[in-house]
């Protein structure tokens, strides 16, 4: 262990949570608890105050911010940056997987026991990192073409509007979607356009799956 201690800043919306999970934190002799917040607005002020932390335990959602908006730039950690653990209730391969490519130093449940987020900071702070699962980054296989045609899916265009914006024929958008709905094992432009937005395949936050969802009822007819 370092005699210095890691500064460690906590961000989650719910009080009695991050209070608790600063106080066993607290009991380490590594871990200095610096800041105990509940927004990304308070989190941005501890990361550029003077004394910032060089870990941040970050939730997925704060109540309708997304946590993840923090995770640009993490990848510069090394130059001043803190490390930034992602600790969500949240157990979906996709968000391990956005984490992952957003620069995050570690993700981890909060199922988990308290140890496994102690392994976590320690690596982190040592410019390690610690995943609970393994990133599942099947969707970074897709072609450009699949990714545009997924874009326009989730802006809710028919197929002739869909090859209309890129210039190709219909024939071709539907080959994209067919082959789109087998990897995936989508039944529908509506499930396919869901799923996509909900676990991040265009590298949108997780916090759009609310977007996704709005649209797959108006294109419904719910």
């Amino acid at each position: 262990m370092s005699e210095v201690p890691i500064r460690v800043a906590i961000v989650d919306d719910h009080p009695a949570l991050r209070e608790g999970t600063a106080g066993l934190l607290a009991r380490e002799r590594d871990i200095d608890v610096v800041g105990v917040v509940g927004s990304l607005e308070e989190a941005r002020a501890l990361i550029e105050g003077d004394a910032p932390p060089q870990v941040v335990i970050l939730d997925i959602r704060l109540g309708g911010q997304r946590g993840l908006e923090l995770l640009t730039g993490a990848h510069q950690a090394r130059s001043g940056r803190p490390a930034i653990v992602v600790w969500t209730a949240y157990d979906v391969p996709q968000y391990v997987a956005f984490a992952f490519r957003s620069g995050a130093a570690g993700f981890v449940l909060k199922t988990a026991p308290t140890a496994e987020l102690i392994a976590a900071i320690r690596l982190a702070a040592s410019g390690g990192t610690y995943f609970a699962g393994r990133p599942d980054l099947g969707t970074a296989s897709l072609t450009n073409r699949e990714r545009d045609v997924l874009g326009l899916l989730l802006e809710g265009l028919s197929n002739d509007e869909m090859a209309g914006r890129m210039g190709v024929t219909t024939r071709s958008v539907e080959a994209h979607l067919t082959r789109l709905y087998e990897r995936f094992g989508a039944r529908s432009r509506t499930e396919l356009a869901a799923r996509a937005a909900r676990e991040g395949w265009l590298d949108v936050p997780p916090g759009r799956v609310a977007d996704g969802q709005a649209w797959a009822a108006r294109r419904s007819g719910a």
